[in-house]
């Protein structure tokens, strides 16, 4: 990437808005504006309505950007919206990532070549569904603590683009904001913050971000705010004395008229064009749900009282996608410990499918209101996706974790500490982490206390001087439930060895508990006496493909280290392991391989790998990280694998199950979605 380039997509990430109406307009036509006057918005001069709808860029791969905008339009829709999730973008500070799913001026470019507004939702915080509502994790490592979604002096120094106010616009940074107002249709239209009535009311770090943008996009843009359709929220949420535009969202069950008279409350004279900047096609899933539906015809009409007294709306989502690798987001109840996860699959029931179906009702009905509304055409519907069923594929185990953890975890990141640290002070931003300490045990079993521990953890135990290969596994410590575990006597000639896995399941991405830190908060006691002296292996999965060569290369080890006795005294070897070679391990984390064969480009298609039978764990197609699966709980079965991720010849899967596999070691490629396991 050029530094022209890097520059431009930069600026993207460092304009701090949560929305940003951009168009296709060609550099040098300054004379195209798009704006709001008599309650109406304006595009070239002309009375414009906003037929939007949500396309996440990173829920998508780029070889499917274009598909899923061309079944957009086909809707009928005339604007796209997406985020831009600032923890993808930034994962490190100051560490910028624009390549591959983070390529935006790509996803931009592809929407101006359809002749389709954009509306970007920039951050710094988006909801979404999205781990953290979009911040980095590494927020949370700053100390003192910082208060995110505030005035935090702090805080806003680090969002993108808060550290330039009050400084010098560098020349070179000018003429790259030239360039990206290009991409504008004149004015254009952003949102300074998403929300944030339902969050808390201060107006001074709304003013804040006020100044930022106006700073960088000039006093022509016309910011707004969103925030739903309630007194509370608009009240708190909005600042019409900024010449702020406010608009609302509320869910389809709702009379929209009468919260859009709301809205002019909330807006200068004139300035109330009604927008429902969020009208929901269907709805999220947690883990343990049954999968959550709305009926076509209802949203359908729905939309049809709002799009044909020429309201506008955004569909929120014209297409989910999915929650590749670790960055679900997750919700919470009456307190953070009434812990929810989202699932893998972000198919919202929208009416563009996950895997890009549209031939269903919904997107059909929908289609119809639209064209029926505001006259546009009805292009031809485009054509369905091959899908392939690549049948049964046998898998192997290739390791324990327990077997590799030394080897898949970096050793200048291992750390020691008298108590355990969390994931985001070990640089351990998602995935797992294990802790490990000693502790002396009593005749009889013991009780395990961790009282905060996010989200989920497994312990496991053995004695010191045994096979701390082979733990045995005791149960689970969740979040959301129990927080003490019974552990029983082992009769060790030596101290105990504890194992805690702790899997950080998803960021809160909403609500007051947004400050979600991972892995264990807490003391660790056992039968109240606090352990300490603590040692953590940050768990690496970006590898997991060359584990079938680090386990051979280990078993030929082995196999020359059995020949020599590493314990002085045999009594005590035998006394240590003969629990393990008594008992078998019913469930440790481990990981397993599997292969199939395409023959030829022709033959790659889309396909879900079906987990029935299988517990709970994150799957891998060739070195890309399809995401979590679950279905002991569901109700999601199966995992999307789009096309682009195979390829021809081998392909390889392997699946880190963090309890118990399928018994007979299978899982099968499927053509279709599933989610109704656990039901």
């Amino acid at each position: 990437m050029g530094p022209s380039r890097s520059f431009q997509n930069l600026l993207l990430l460092l304009l701090p808005l949560a929305l940003a109406l951009c168009s296709a307009a060609a550099s040098g036509e300054a004379s195209r504006r798009f704006w709001v006057e008599n309650d109406t918005f304006w595009k070239d001069g002309a009375p414009f309505q906003i037929v939007g709808g949500d396309v996440h860029y990173f829920r998508i791969v780029p070889e499917y950007w274009k598909d899923r905008l061309l079944r957009a339009k086909a809707l009928g829709l005339n604007t796209i919206q997406t985020y831009v999730p600032w923890n993808l973008h930034e994962p490190k500070p100051l560490s910028w990532e624009f390549k591959g799913f983070t390529d935006i001026e790509s996803y931009l470019r592809l929407a101006h070549e359809l002749d389709m507004l954009v509306m970007l939702r920039v951050g710094p915080y988006i909801c979404g569904e999205w781990d953290l509502g979009g911040f980095p994790p590494w927020l949370l490592t700053i100390e003192p603590t910082i208060e995110l979604r505030s005035s935090d002096s702090t805080y806003l120094s680090l969002f993108p683009g808060g550290q330039m106010v009050g400084s010098t616009t560098p020349k070179n940074r000018t003429t790259i904001i030239q360039q990206w107002r290009s991409y504008h249709h004149g004015a254009g239209k952003s949102i300074i913050e998403n929300e944030f009535g339902s969050f808390g009311d201060d107006k001074n770090y709304l003013h804040y971000l006020v100044e930022v943008a106006r700073r960088y996009l000039g006093n022509d843009i016309m910011l707004y705010t969103t925030d739903g359709g309630a007194i509370g929220n608009l009240k708190n949420g909005t600042i019409p004395q900024d010449d702020v535009f406010a608009a609302v969202d509320f869910d389809t069950g709702s009379n929209p008229w009468p919260i859009f008279q709301l809205q002019k409350e909330y807006n200068l004279p004139g300035k109330s064009a009604p927008l429902s900047s969020e009208f929901y096609t269907g709805w999220l899933t947690h883990w343990g749900e049954r999968i959550a539906t709305t009926d076509a015809s209802s949203t359908a009409k729905a939309l049809k009282r709002i799009l044909c007294r020429n309201g506008s709306a955004v569909l929120y989502m014209a297409h989910g996608g999915t929650n590749f690798g670790f960055y679900n987001g997750a919700n919470t109840g009456q307190n953070e410990s009434d812990y929810k996860a989202d699932l893998t699959s972000y198919d919202y029931d929208a009416p563009i499918r996950e895997y890009g179906d549209v031939h269903n009702a919904k997107y059909k009905a929908l289609r119809r209101v639209i064209h029926e509304c505001t006259g546009i055409p009805l292009l031809q519907l485009p054509s369905k996706i091959e899908r392939a069923s690549y049948g049964l594929v046998e898998v192997q185990k290739v390791a324990s974790l327990f077997d590799v953890i030394h080897n898949i975890s970096d050793t200048l990141k291992v750390a020691f500490s008298e108590q355990p640290l969390s994931m985001e002070l070990m640089g351990q931003m998602f995935g797992f982490l294990l802790y490990t300490s000693e502790y002396q045990e009593k005749h009889s079993s013991s009780i395990l206390s961790i009282p905060k521990v996010h989200d989920r953890a497994q312990v496991f135990v053995s004695c010191s001087l045994g096979d701390v290969r082979k733990p045995r596994y005791v149960g689970i410590v969740e979040r959301w439930s129990s927080k003490t575990l019974q552990i029983p006597s082992l009769s060790c000639s030596s101290n105990v060895s504890l194992y805690i896995l702790v899997e950080n399941m998803g960021r809160v991405n909403y609500g007051p508990y947004i400050f979600d830190q991972k892995g264990i908060l807490s003391s660790v006691e056992i039968d109240g006496i606090i352990l300490r002296h603590w040692k953590m292996h940050p768990v690496s999965l970006n590898a997991v493909g060359n584990l079938s060569k680090l386990q051979l290369i280990m078993q030929m080890t082995d196999a020359e280290a059995s020949k020599v006795s590493i314990y002085g005294d045999s009594e005590n070897k035998s006394q240590d392991v003969s629990l393990y070679l008594n008992e078998g391990i019913s469930e440790e984390p481990a990981f397993y391989e599997g292969h199939f064969h395409i023959d030829s480009e022709s033959e790659k298609k889309d396909t879900f790998i079906s987990f029935r039978g299988w517990n709970k764990g994150v799957a891998f197609v060739n070195n890309f990280n399809i995401g979590r699966f679950w279905p002991a709980i569901g109700p999601q079965c199966a995992l999307y694998v789009p096309a682009p991720i195979l390829k021809p010849g081998d392909n390889v899967i392997v699946i880190f199950e963090l309890h118990s596999p399928n018994p007979e070691l299978t899982i099968k490629l499927v053509k279709d979605p599933d989610f109704t396991c656990g039901q």
